[in-house]
């Protein structure tokens, strides 16, 4: 019999009221994780802080009923037991890091969410034919550890362990070694084949659901990255003594290249384009900068709009001078998610009688690792302002819950399949 032979009509599930207090308590319970002047989290990965509210996941998971796996870069598995373990599991997840001064909302959501599922299931003594895992990716953002998404990307192969081991932070302190401080390197080698789909909710980080006064984001895929690092060198004079004809100030051709990145992103939209690290030497008010370092971030929805802005940004930094150089450093391609698990989702919001839109996220996430190797879809729900990385950051209560309903009503839907 085939799949859609098997398919039934979606029905509505009564969530209990609690599911929406208790996902908001959470939220604010472990915002203290990290907590920052501004209401805002700064976690980063494999901090003592990321331990902190590592070991707060895995109690309230052990307390449900799970069985907690850790696998070797430090993503966390907690498995709530389905009527037939045979079964590929159900996944859902996200990341608990944020970036420095970020938000209460990116990432953390998603696993919460998948904390407050298990509460239900155990509530009203749901039993799923399938597990159902909700998971924790290691270092999503890349702000201590580069590059970002590298739990996932370990589990998906796109990155091998011994080398994300290796990598290093600005202190020169390694992965595996920040593994070791936290205590979360762990010995599980889990397969991917362990797991029949994937579905992350998430914040949008954007304005468009907002704008539009849409309740829910269905994401149909992730456009891609590639990220530079751009060297220029300059010769450091003195600001007072030398004339302006005979300056080589890198810092200024550095400002060319900024500026151009903002025009490639603005002649080839959707795309964007961001230089979001620049470090100056000497850094001193008077002396001609002899040295700059960039960091840019170019994305686009299509590998032909990527290759374009790259031979773009080439030429710009050949423009700057001779003694620009620029790396690629890592490169992610477009992600067009399962169209089973997108139908999925779509068939759950419309069964909570919800607003909803088709959305590319502009964002990446681990989900564009994950969809490599699983049946992957993303819930979004409405970011304040568009703002995400950012204190500010907000996505209301009643918005969490439509959200996490929906996951709710996505894994029931998954199930019956």
């Amino acid at each position: 019999m085939s799949a859609g032979a098997l398919r039934t009509e979606p029905k509505r599930i009564n969530t209990p009221a609690t599911i929406g207090d208790r996902l908001w308590n959470d939220i604010v319970s472990t915002a203290r994780f990290g907590a920052a002047d501004k209401g805002g989290v700064t976690r980063l990965t494999l901090t003592d802080e990321d331990r902190q509210v590592r070991d707060w996941f895995v109690t309230e998971c052990r307390a449900l009923g799970c069985t907690v796996e850790v696998d070797g870069i430090g993503n966390i598995f907690a498995t709530y037991a389905g009527e037939d373990m045979s079964l590929p599991a159900i996944a859902v997840g996200s990341h608990l890091d944020t970036q420095p001064q970020g938000g209460r909302f990116d990432g953390i959501l998603g696993v919460l969410a998948g904390v407050e599922v298990l509460r239900t299931l155990k509530e009203t003594a749901t039993l799923l034919r399938h597990p159902l895992t909700v998971v924790n990716w290691t270092n999503e953002e890349g702000s201590r550890f580069s590059p970002a998404m590298m739990g996932s990307g370990a589990f998906a192969g796109a990155l091998a362990l011994d080398a994300a081991h290796a990598l290093a932070d600005r202190e020169g302190v390694t992965v595996g070694t920040s593994l070791d401080a936290i205590g979360y390197r762990g010995e599980t080698k889990v397969d991917p084949a362990a797991f029949a789909a994937y579905v992350e909710l998430h914040i949008e980080q954007g304005p468009l659901l907002e704008a539009s006064a849409t309740e829910i984001g269905v994401v149909t895929g992730i456009q891609g990255l590639r990220w530079f690092d751009v060297v220029v060198t300059g010769t450091e004079a003195h600001a007072g003594s030398t004339p302006m004809a005979q300056r080589d100030d890198a810092l200024v051709a550095a400002a060319e290249i900024v500026l151009a990145v903002r025009d490639i992103a603005r002649e080839n939209p959707p795309g964007v384009g961001t230089v979001g690290f620049v470090e100056v030497g000497p850094n001193s008010r008077n002396v001609v900068p002899g040295a700059v370092r960039l960091q840019i971030d170019m994305r686009h929805p299509s590998e032909a709009g990527l290759d374009r802005m790259e031979a773009a940004l080439q030429d710009a930094v050949v423009k700057a001078g001779a003694n620009a150089e620029l790396t690629r450093i890592w490169s992610k391609a477009p992600v067009v998610f399962d169209p089973s698990i997108v139908d999925a989702v779509r068939t759950s919001v419309e069964a909570l009688g919800y607003s909803a839109t088709d959305v590319v996220s502009g964002a990446g996430h681990d989900a564009a690792h994950v969809a490599t190797v699983i049946p992957t879809a993303m819930i979004f729900v409405p970011s304040k302002d568009g703002l995400s990385h950012n204190e500010a950051e907000y996505t209301s209560p009643e918005e969490c819950a439509r959200g996490a309903e929906v996951l709710f009503q996505t894994i029931l839907e998954l199930d019956r399949r």
